[in-house]
């Protein structure tokens, strides 16, 4: 049995608070019931000690580290931890050969890597023949999604399970719990009000790390009278003017909410919309990110249904690139109203994909030598230009030359839809189709 010393005991009370507290099992455990809640299969393996090679991901602060120590503790196995940025290659072969030796003589080893995402796919691949024979039972934690950043080799011999991010209700109740355990505030008697839990709640943004912070951070700030602390509600808004958002500019999430801005605005909801913007401004992207997605909706999904949008799109293109946040955040939520209220028609998407298939479909065809300009005598004896027919010069401002290769000559690309100013599109182009089919201008290319 390992004992501890003194200073060991003076050090783990100067801990933070999020180490003092950490919860030792699952019944402590708060969040994540989908996965470790009685019956669940997480907690099955647990409980009956068979872990298996396993990845934990989800957000920062939702019990992915404490979930590895909590099986450290209950699992029989040899338990290591292991760090991008301390162990190279060199050292992780030798501590799994000796893992491989221990396996031999009947010890089993788990290997707990936090942040898995950081190791490149040199480290990475150092683990997987130990993961094949069942040297080592690996357990890897991370924010980023897998299938990004973990390779496939080491993935498919893993398990991923998916912590979600805490609710307020969840905070809550990990805040009251933590008021209560003798080893949070020692020899501190905390009083705090069920209206403030909620708003740290609120702040941490589903973060179980980031609410113990703020607490700790709260009681530390207070006055003290007879071991008694009462938080004062006023001291929150001082420590904190901002809360902790979880948007990461150059991770998933960043796609995930520009997804969700898109898909608001093609819906037409324009509360989410405004929403979702919000949520990318505060949470620091580049405004200018963020108006080039506006200019690509506005033709993609917008189009000629109102072509005001897209003028929109790029005057506050031009308004970010002017004067920046935090002044142009109202620009970019005027765009967004205009355009998640907008007439919707992909037609113009739809075009430019149809044409993009045909062209890897078929041959580059040359262009058919009457629509080609004779700019020397050579190039006219040759048959350019020949035939050409000038709509101006006709009545109706029309003609029936083809002016496309025959083998896709009857393809049609753009469909317009009823939406909006499209509707006058779709009026016009049905009306130049059915002049061409009742008219000839008598095309001759000799």
């Amino acid at each position: 049995m390992t004992q501890t010393s003194l200073f060991d005991q003076e050090m783990a009370m100067n801990a933070p608070l999020a180490n003092r507290v950490r919860p030792t099992d699952l019944d402590s455990f708060v969040g994540q019931k989908h996965l470790v809640g009685p019956g669940k299969f997480l907690r099955e393996m647990i409980d009956k000690d068979q872990v298996t090679s396993m990845i934990f991901w989800g957000p920062p602060g939702v019990g992915k580290t404490t979930l590895a120590e909590i099986i450290a503790r209950k699992t029989a196995s040899k338990f290591m931890t292991f760090s991008a940025a301390m162990n190279g290659i060199k050292e992780i072969r030798k501590i799994m050969n000796e893992a491989e030796t221990n396996r031999q003589l009947g010890e089993r080893t788990i290997v707990f890597i936090d942040e898995i995402h950081r190791f490149n796919k040199a480290q990475q691949d150092a683990f997987l023949p130990y993961v094949e024979k069942g040297s080592i039972t690996l357990i890897g934690a991370t924010t980023e999604n897998p299938s990004f950043e973990i390779n496939s080799a080491l993935l498919s011999r893993t398990r991923v399970f998916v912590l979600k991010q805490l609710t307020e209700t969840d905070i809550i109740e990990l805040l009251q719990h933590v008021l209560q355990a003798p080893t949070a505030f020692p020899e501190l008697t905390v009083y705090i009000s069920d209206d403030l839990i909620k708003q740290i709640a609120i702040f941490s943004n589903g973060d179980a790390r980031t609410a113990l912070n703020i607490l700790e951070m709260l009681v530390i700030n207070s006055d003290v009278q007879d071991h008694q602390v009462t938080v004062n509600s006023d001291l929150l808004g001082e420590l904190l003017n901002k809360k902790t958002a979880y948007y990461d500019k150059d991770g998933e999430e960043h796609y995930n909410i520009i997804s969700a801005l898109h898909k608001s605005m093609r819906n037409s909801d324009v509360d989410s919309a405004i929403y979702w913007l919000g949520r990318m401004i505060d949470g620091g992207e580049d405004p200018l990110y963020i108006a080039r997605r506006l200019v690509r909706f506005a033709s993609e999904d917008i189009g000629l249904a109102d072509n005001n949008a897209l003028n929109l799109a790029m005057n506050v293109f031009q308004a970010c690139q002017a004067i920046g946040l935090p002044e142009c955040d109202v620009h970019l939520t005027q765009c967004v109203i205009y355009l998640a209220l907008a007439p919707k028609s992909n037609a113009t998407y739809k075009a430019r994909t149809a044409v993009q298939k045909d062209i890897k479909k078929t041959i580059d065809e040359p262009v058919p030598l009457h629509l080609r300009n004779a700019a020397t005598k050579l190039m006219k004896e040759v048959g350019y230009g020949k035939g050409y027919q000038l709509a101006h010069f006709y009545d109706d401002k029309l003609t029936t030359m083809p002016t496309r290769p025959e083998s896709i000559a009857e393809h049609i690309y753009y469909r317009p839809t009823e939406q909006g100013n499209e509707t006058r599109m779709k009026q016009r182009l049905d009306y130049i189709n059915k002049w061409k089919q009742t008219h000839n201008t008598d095309f001759q290319n000799k």
